[in-house]
């Protein structure tokens, strides 16, 4: 696995590359120290990830990121950052990162990199408290009758996006047959047959 590292702190991006290749499946193949550098870097190495800070001089990781996933659709780019920042969480989830962690959080790195790279998402707990509200702040309008949980509302939103059972867990940290069984109680809530029903049931009352 090739990763690229940016962070405006060289220290940083330091202790990173010591810690990622303590596994020797991985390789830090390049180290940047704004988003520009971020850009630069991606263009000419191709990383299977860029791991990313987001308050950066010159230019900030977010827009780093949107340029590059304008530019390469699939790139798979995870933020690592010690702002848990509402604005910053729902940007990165707008742009469609594949993933949010806390820098104190350094002993998920490593696993977070292999589930990314496995075409997965990952968010670190403080985040995946967070992003319910969000989706219930989002969705407020069309879906506030339904008395669904706040995990019940994001997990039929994942159905919605056409998520497997084993991406959802994977994503808010449950067990296959915990989302499955969620998905259970919220086709009786709503009285659908199936998923499929769910996810056309969703994005009709999202119009």
């Amino acid at each position: 696995m090739r990763i690229i590292v940016v962070d405006d702190d060289h220290l940083v991006t330091s202790s990173l590359r010591t810690i990622i290749e303590t596994d020797p499946t991985i390789h830090v193949e390049g180290i940047g120290n704004n988003g520009l550098e971020a850009i630069d870097l991606f263009e000419q190495l191709q990383p299977d990830i860029l791991l990313i800070d987001i308050r950066m001089d010159q230019m900030n990781g977010i827009d780093a990121a949107k340029v590059i996933l304008e530019r390469h659709p699939d790139a798979k780019i995870l933020f690592l950052t010690t702002f848990s920042d509402d604005a910053y969480i729902i940007q990165a989830l707008k742009i469609g990162a594949k993933g949010y962690l806390l820098k104190q959080n350094f002993e998920s790195i490593i696993p977070s990199l292999k589930t990314v790279y496995a075409g997965q998402r990952v968010f670190g707990d403080e985040i995946i408290t967070k992003i319910p509200s969000f989706l219930n702040d989002a969705s407020s309008d069309c879906l506030s009758d339904l008395e669904l949980s706040d995990k019940e509302l994001l997990i039929m939103i994942h159905v919605a996006e056409g998520l497997s059972n084993k991406e959802i867990a994977d994503i808010i940290c449950l067990g296959e047959g915990t989302v499955r069984n969620y998905i259970s109680i919220i086709l009786e809530k709503l009285r659908l047959r199936d998923r499929t029903q769910l996810a056309v049931f969703y994005h009709k009352r999202h119009q």
